[in-house]
């Protein structure tokens, strides 16, 4: 293993719960034996919602305006039929921009001013440029070696996050059956909070150049780079093309989903929707999104995102998933510090790090014990986005869908291989110290160790 037990509280790079509500009420996240409805009326509560398969008991009650909460988590905890209840706290993707700006481009000159190279290349399933095919990560991860032994054919990777857009080229092949737990509706399609005003949102002869977490938006021959700070480089003869304050997080899943894919060309993925392209969901939601990818024969899951408080249901949805052989990643956050985050911290989650090309700690990556499980390349990652573009992107939400792909491959190897399996695996990692826990991904000893059960 990695890691060993530990649960402690700080603040995380994508994910910060809040404690204010934004639905005009308290919604708790509860767990009843029993009939729901009787604790309900006992408590002066409203059923939201059931959970349903392996969450049966599982309910998200609302409280009136005005209710004292930590009075009616104190009477749930002493109701004879709740067994676990906890505030359904919002999650939200922050560090987004509150504007986007565009510097017009045609082609692929911005892609050759920002030395990349656009001839497509045949990847396994698709074609895709030589930038993503041939980047830097590639040979630091030692990936065209692994490639020689497995491809993650066969494999499910579920990527809870803002869905995918299933129709860019690179991943026609790739993407498989979803869910959409805003929507309540099958797909996972990363499009669906866009409207008709703002479809249109992908100007063809624009690149934006913009900072991490921001929404890049670029055309089919360019990259968009996102940095560290929430100032975009380019603002010459700039046009907004995107409202980023409704949706700052639109393109997330994508550009996630097209590293887990550069790595795994042959696994199939699945977009558990569970946040919005405002960049918001509930802790519900994301325990409903590991619940339903382990029911629905996920593999690996991948989270790239991570909160400041450990949630028990998300602690239980974890545990769920280990206890079905499900191997689960997550990013360790972007605070720059030896801190504690969720669902990282789990014992039982992959937690990843940040390191740029040198094999040095990303100046925003979280570090330290027990946190970190290993590191893997987090700048200058290049990646997919909306809409048959591509995006150049900084942060541990792209360090851990490197290592959820190279879990795919050891499933692959390996059918049965779990989380325990894939965490001692990957551990044959390059120490490169840093409090990075085993050390730099290296995805060749990791299929190594399993082809030849180390």
């Amino acid at each position: 293993m990695l890691k060993t037990p530990h649960f402690a509280a700080r603040i995380a790079f994508l994910a910060v719960l809040l404690s204010a509500s934004v639905f005009g009420e308290d919604r708790f996240l509860v767990t009843i034996q029993g009939d729901v409805t009787q604790v309900a009326q006992r408590h002066q509560l409203t059923v939201v919602r059931s959970f349903t398969g392996s969450a049966t008991g599982t309910h998200v009650l609302a409280a009136p305006a005005g209710f004292d909460r930590t009075a009616v988590l104190r009477h749930l905890a002493a109701d004879y039929l709740v067994t676990a209840a906890e505030l359904d706290k919002l999650v939200e993707l922050p560090g987004v921009a509150s504007s986007v700006s565009t510097n017009p481009s045609v082609g692929n000159r911005a892609l050759s001013a920002l030395q990349l190279d656009g001839t497509p290349v045949y990847y396994f399933t698709s074609t895709a440029p030589a930038a993503y095919v041939n980047q830097a990560a590639g040979p630091i991860i030692n990936l065209s070696r692994a490639h020689n032994m497995a491809t993650g054919a066969k494999t499910k990777v579920a990527i809870l996050d803002t869905g995918i857009d299933r129709t860019h080229p690179v991943l026609a092949n790739s993407v498989g059956d979803g869910w959409d737990f805003l929507h309540s509706t099958s797909g996972g399609q990363e499009q669906m909070d866009l409207n008709q005003e703002t479809t249109p949102i992908l100007d063809q002869e624009t690149t934006p150049i913009l900072d991490q977490e921001t929404t890049p938006i670029l055309d089919g021959g360019t990259a968009v780079i996102l940095k560290q700070e929430t100032t975009p480089i380019l603002d010459q003869e700039t046009t907004p093309i995107l409202d980023s304050k409704k949706y700052p997080a639109y393109g997330h899943g994508t550009m996630v989903a097209g590293l887990v894919h550069f790595v795994a060309p042959r696994a199939l993925l699945m977009p558990v929707r569970v946040f919005a392209a405002n960049g918001t969901a509930t802790v519900s939601q994301v325990v409903q999104g590991i619940l339903w990818a382990v029911d629905h024969g996920a593999d690996v899951i991948n989270m790239s995102f991570s909160t400041s408080q450990n949630s028990p249901a998300l602690a239980a949805a974890v545990a769920y998933a280990q206890w079905k052989g499900v191997i689960c990643v997550a990013a360790a956050g972007n605070d720059g510090l030896p801190t504690q985050v969720w669902p990282a911290a789990y014992r039982n989650v992959i937690g990843v790090a940040s390191t740029d090309v040198f094999l040095i700690r990303s100046l925003f990556s979280n570090y330290g014990w027990p946190l970190v499980s290993l590191a893997a390349p987090g700048e200058g990652d290049i990646t997919l986005y909306p809409g048959f573009h591509y995006a150049k992107v900084w942060g541990t939400s792209f360090s851990s869908p490197l290592v959820a792909g190279g879990a795919a491959l050891l499933v692959d190897l390996r059918k049965n291989t779990d989380g325990d399996d894939a965490a001692d695996a990957l551990s044959h990692a390059d120490y490169i110290g840093q409090q990075l826990g085993a050390g730099e991904l290296d995805l060749y000893k990791a299929c190594l160790a399993v082809k030849h059960g180390n």
